[in-house]
């Protein structure tokens, strides 16, 4: 059967790499996915590595699959098996011990998850380290095998792949962080075996980064350690040096590494033979991967060092000018490297707690000062920097949606530099930096016989990213800004990121002086946005918003032109690109202008901004009930939104419950007619929504008209929005003494239907619309009229409707998780820590083991299956037994 079986697992490969047919290709690989589950799966690998006419492809998936196996299926062994797969791991180890390199890693990382599952004796006195240590003195000749496991035991104490139980990973943990020194000694010994050095550098940088236990001074003279700083300087070595390094300067700042002080002999050797580095970052022969390398290490110093250099020293000022220098490398993967080290800096310099060791308030203040002052000019450089980042690129117009989706991700990076610059520098002071580039940019577009739109636009988009920086009291810079935009170029994506930035600086805006007038012609170019493009549209409609918003008391005198181009916008005709989504904005613009108008002319203006919204609404539905029941919910909902958004946002309450009132028929006949269509209703309920909430009790009878219709229609279809809307009338009106008989009704009809519909858990799964809308009525009839809700016998039968959605296994859950899966020390020792979090104890130890437990219950698809099955709720039917009146 076995030898089938790998006659099998050959054919399979064979037909994955060769078969010219797509279909057998793809049926092969599923099948040997399968294969890997099997318990078959641990022999045939296991023996077709081992045979010597086993061609690569066939080792490779072997080795792949054997490691799999002892990571996540060690269970599926009997007990004691494990010395047979020892053994024969260590013969794999010999066999492939120069190659192929694939299998071999594949060999190191089983044999690593094989030492995580078994305990530390069963690798001989002192563990598997140890162990590994005796065998490289007794076969030199397998040294390059040994040192790969070497490199790997450290990498995979963290690899969750291994399903092993938390209290066995935490002990080989602690047993492999006893055994550092033996590691560390074991690498010293290779150090001597030139064809050795870079594995003997991936050690140490492995071993360095699972245990920090070295001493800093036992590091500074360590030849492991002199040996990485100067291979910082080969090409051969580089970029194992620098993983080496890196690991050094975490050490130094690591939790429990000790004071400063105690590190600074490790500090003082690290930092020059970095800093020497500088001359290879310039060099432009250089490999970019090599640049990386060097770009990282600036970084991680930057980083970790960050304390040290905000003190403003001289030495300090020369490493914060080497990352100045990483940060105007043209690559932006690696001048983005410094971005996190900005943060870090601005964060240290801006905080009181950086100064605190000073004492008096009069001393911090001044060393506070006397910093931002030294690092001022450092951030100006920064800014400088990074506005040039955001440039569009000459061939912008050919880029696939993915590089589009980076070049937005990079201008969004520099955003937040620009704003941690502004928190250094102030809003204003970055604003004149931001000011030069754009007036560089506006010198070049107007003397260009082919002008550049591209500097400009990086340049004004960088000045709306600090918009909410800049103080509404500027007069340099913006005033020169503003009256700049409408002599831009008519460059599409040029017009977008103007209209942007008119929306991002409309408080200062209506900040501006009033002689100015720089409101009509910012006013023009929102207008022209509409009808570029889709997307100057968008941004367009969004600024006007922000417009109205800001400065709605100046467009006071003007209603007329914004009219005309709300009407243009919303009918569709007329050349303007707004979209239907878009065109909110501008409902919501003028709906907030309005609300600054006394009401008489407040109603005149409401008439003429629901005139475009209603009139469509009526034009369907006089074609007839038919066709009104036909079209699809998207011709009804986008007029009804609109509607929404001038309920929510026009705040006279009296002249909106006119509208209401006059419109109620309108949307009556569509309750009426579209009852049974969820999304149809969902927005007719939002627009009723807000009527309540802006008109509250002035909305008179036609409350009353509303409550009819939606308890009428909830007992037909059941739509989870007629409880919601429910709801906010009981906010609204459930103290009002006269409104009890309409409240007690529908209380008692919506309910009434609800808990017939709540029944079963079934029940609860395929409704959870209506139950959470339910509870959520239910909450706020208990809060706002309980006197009309909870002295009834509905309330009981909803308590006890409450009662069916509650019978989800609680206590029991742990016990009901098989043993197999869970162990009874695990399991008491999970109630235990609920139990002392009942008493007080940290919510960081409980959500651990809340973590812990989890990963026990998933540490394979067999046990995960086994504890899924377990705790699938069953299928219950809650009974009520009918009380014996007394």
């Amino acid at each position: 059967m076995e030898a089938q079986a790998q006659a099998t697992v050959k054919e399979a490969l064979a037909a994955l790499y060769h078969h010219p047919d797509d279909s057998i290709r793809t049926a092969a690989d599923r099948w040997l996915q399968e294969f890997q589950h099997t318990l078959d799966a641990w022999q045939v690998a296991d023996s077709l590595l081992h045979d010597e006419s086993s061609n690569l492809e066939t080792l490779i998936f072997c080795s792949q699959t054997l490691r799999s196996k002892v990571q996540r299926d060690f269970e599926e062994l009997p007990a004691g098996a494990f010395r047979s797969l020892q053994d024969s791991l260590y013969v794999l180890l010999k066999k492939f011990n120069k190659g192929p390199a694939k299998v071999r890693t594949q060999i190191c990382i089983a044999i690593a998850a094989l030492a995580v599952h078994i305990p530390v004796e069963d690798w001989g006195a002192g563990g598997i380290v140890n162990w590994l240590s005796d065998e490289m003195k007794a076969h030199p000749e397998f040294i390059p095998g040994f040192l790969e496991l070497l490199i790997v035991l450290p990498q995979e104490t963290s690899s969750y792949k291994i399903a092993a139980r938390p209290e066995r990973r935490r002990q080989f943990e602690s047993d492999l962080c006893t055994s550092a020194n033996v590691a560390i000694s074991l690498l010293t010994a290779c150090m001597a075996i030139d064809q050795l050095k870079e594995q003997v550098l991936e050690g140490f940088s492995s071993w360095l980064r699972f245990c920090r236990g070295i001493s800093a001074s036992e590091l500074a003279s360590h030849p492991l350690v002199h040996m990485a700083l100067s291979s910082l300087n080969s090409d051969q070595f580089l970029e194992a040096a620098v993983n080496v390094t890196s690991e050094l300067i975490h050490a130094t700042v690591s939790h429990g590494s000790g004071t400063t002080a105690e590190q600074l002999p490790l500090i003082q050797i690290l930092v020059p033979h970095i800093m020497g580095l500088n001359e290879q970052l310039k060099d432009q022969s250089k490999d970019e991967e090599d640049v990386k390398a060097i770009a990282r290490l600036y970084a991680d110093m930057g980083e970790s060092y960050v304390d040290l250099i905000a003190a403003g020293s001289d030495d300090s000022i020369q490493i914060v000018n080497a990352l100045l220098d990483v940060t105007s490398h043209q690559e932006f993967d690696i001048c983005s490297m410094t971005f996190n080290f900005w943060h870090r800096l601005k964060r240290n310099l801006i905080r009181r707690e950086s100064y605190v060791s000073y004492g008096s308030e009069v001393a911090i203040e001044a060393e506070r000062n006397r910093r931002l002052l030294m690092f001022r000019p450092k951030f100006e450089s920064l800014v400088s920097l990074v506005s040039s980042r955001v440039e569009y690129p000459e061939d912008y117009h050919t880029f696939s949606e993915e590089d589009r989706r980076d070049f937005r991700h990079v201008r969004y990076a520099v955003s937040d530099v620009l704003l941690d610059a502004t928190d250094v520098l102030g809003g204003d002071s970055t604003l004149k930096v931001l000011s030069t580039k754009l007036a560089q940019a506006y010198g070049s577009c107007n003397t260009q016989q082919n002008p550049k739109w591209q500097p400009v636009e990086a340049a004004l988009f960088c000045i709306q990213a600090i918009a909410k920086s800049v103080s509404l009291e500027e007069r340099e810079i913006l005033p020169q800004v503003m009256s700049m935009l409408p002599c831009l170029p008519h460059n599409e994506q040029l017009l977008l990121t103007v209209c942007s930035t008119i929306g991002s600086f409309s408080k200062w805006i209506d900040a501006a002086p009033a002689e100015s007038s720089i409101l009509p012609p910012l006013v023009d170019i929102l207008n022209k946005g509409m009808s570029t493009s889709e997307d100057t549209a968008a941004a367009a409609s969004m600024a006007f918003k922000y417009i109205c918003e800001d400065c709605r008391r100046k467009f006071a005198g003007s209603l007329d032109g914004l009219f005309q181009i709300y009407h243009i916008a919303i009918s569709g005709v007329g050349g303007y690109k707004v979209s239907s989504e878009d065109s909110l904005h501008l409902v919501e613009a003028l709906s907030v202008v309005i609300t600054t108008l006394p009401p008489e002319s407040a109603r005149t203006a409401l008439e003429l901004i629901c005139q475009p919204v209603i009139n469509p609404l009526q034009e369907l539905i006089h074609q007839g009930d038919q066709i009104l029941q036909q079209i699809p919910a998207r011709q009804l909902t986008v007029h009804i939104d609109r509607l929404s958004s001038i309920f929510s946002n026009v705040k006279h309450p009296e002249v909106v419950a006119e509208a209401v009132n006059r419109y109620w028929p309108t949307l009556k006949i569509i309750f009426d007619q579209r009852a049974w269509d969820t999304r149809t209703m969902e927005s007719v309920c939002r627009s009723c929504k807000f009527a309540v909430r802006t008109c509250g009790r002035a909305m008179g009878m036609t409350i009353g008209a509303m409550l009819e219709e939606i308890q009428t229609l909830y007992q037909q279809h059941k739509q989870s929005c007629f409880l919601y809307l429910s709801s906010e009338v009981i906010k609204i009106f459930g103290s009002d003494p006269s409104c009890a008989d309409y409240l007690t009704n529908l209380i008692q009809i919506l309910f009434s239907h609800t808990v017939q519909l709540l029944r079963t858990i079934q029940d609860f799964t395929a409704r959870p619309d209506i139950a959470d809308d339910c509870y959520l009525l239910g909450s706020r009839c208990i809060r706002y009229c309980p006197n009309l809700f909870v002295p009834t016998e509905m309330f009981q039968r909803l308590v006890d409707c409450a009662m069916a959605g509650i019978t989800i296994q609680h206590r029991e859950s742990i016990n009901l998780i098989p043993p197999q899966a869970l162990t009874d020390a695990e399991r008491l020792r999970f109630l235990n820590i609920i139990s002392d979090a009942a008493s007080g104890s940290s919510l960081h130890t409980i959500t651990d083991r809340f973590g812990e437990i989890s990963d026990v219950c998933r540490r394979n698809k067999t046990v995960q299956d086994l504890v899924q099955s377990a705790l699938r709720p069953h299928d219950l039917t809650f009974t009520v037994v009918p009380q014996q009146l007394s």
